[in-house]
């Protein structure tokens, strides 16, 4: 009998331990390159919270305990960024999400140059975020961009100005920049599931006498649902960590008016060199954006166990 053939009770011990770790075994770089590049500064990084951690006090480094949390707890700053976080997430998440679906239900319909047209329609996905702002900062400014004109000339604004300028319009400059941008996620990911619906499904809701609005509400969002869920669930935690488009448009300026949470870790860690203080921010941040994620998971999931 050959070793091939033997029972595995019978083979040495040496040989059953590596028959046994060899799926391990082909991971572990992968599981040892996460752990060095991901857990190490998340672990690192949580610690900082705890600690004072200031670059130019030389005297700094010691454990505060809760220290940096009570001082958030009467931070008017960030209570301000926590309630433009919301704001800026949620109407660049929700306009997003809309201009999206309703791009992806024109591509979906066969056209001569649709290829053409969907590799325009993604292009804003391919502009790097900092160009990006930067762009949208000179189209708002008045002496070098049209925005301020074209606005002014339809009656939205009473002088052609810089919104940016403005702490009651601002954060609308880099919710349009993030909406221009972000557009052609959600019309990427909605396009590719309505191409995996069956169009005999549509077939035989049209022979049964179903409008468009109808085949739309009763085939077409229904087998979207998970896509949107998944989507809706990853923009929203990317948005909140996005502060790209802030701080090269506005600083989070005027007067703190489009500082985010995110922009506002950025100021104490990169301005002030409070790494403390912005890893105590940055970890509020983190179990927030956590609490909202197991929500989305846990209300797909009862979605799905009811139907």
């Amino acid at each position: 009998m050959t070793l091939a053939a033997r029972p595995i009770e019978a083979r040495p011990l040496m040989r059953r331990l590596a028959i046994a770790w060899e799926p391990y075994l082909y991971s572990a770089p992968t599981v040892i390159l996460i752990v060095t590049v991901m857990l190490v500064p998340l672990v690192v990084g949580i610690s900082y919270a705890f600690r004072d951690i200031q670059l130019l006090n030389p005297f700094s480094g010691g454990y505060v305990g809760l220290a940096h949390f009570r001082e958030l707890w009467q931070d008017q700053a960030f209570f301000e960024a926590l309630r433009n976080t919301v704001w800026w997430t949620g109407a660049s998440v929700a306009l997003q999400f809309f201009f999206g679906l309703i791009l992806a239900l024109l591509l979906n319909v066969p056209f001569a140059g649709r290829g053409l047209v969907q590799a325009l329609v993604f292009l804003p996905w391919a502009v790097p975020s900092f160009l990006a702002g930067l762009n949208w900062a000179w189209l708002f400014n008045p002496v070098v961009g049209p925005l301020p004109h074209w606005l002014f000339a339809l009656g939205i604004l009473s002088s052609p100005e810089n919104i940016l300028s403005d702490p009651n319009l601002a954060m609308w400059g880099p919710i349009a920049a993030n909406v221009w941008w972000g557009i052609p996620f959600f019309a990427i990911t909605m396009l590719a599931a309505m191409q995996a619906i069956p169009a005999d499904l549509y077939e035989a809701a049209a022979i049964d006498g179903a409008g468009p609005l109808q085949r739309f509400g009763s085939i077409t969002l229904p087998f979207l649902a998970p896509t949107i869920a998944i989507t809706v669930l990853l923009r929203t935690v990317w948005i909140a960590n996005f502060a790209d488009l802030i701080v090269v448009m506005t600083g989070g300026g005027p007067a703190d008016r489009t500082q985010i949470l995110a922009s506002y870790i950025f100021t104490q860690a990169f301005k002030r060199l409070d790494f403390g203080y912005a890893s105590a921010v940055s970890l509020v941040l983190l179990v927030l954006l956590l609490i909202y994620s197991l929500l989305i998971v846990a209300l797909r999931q009862t979605v799905l166990n009811r139907s």
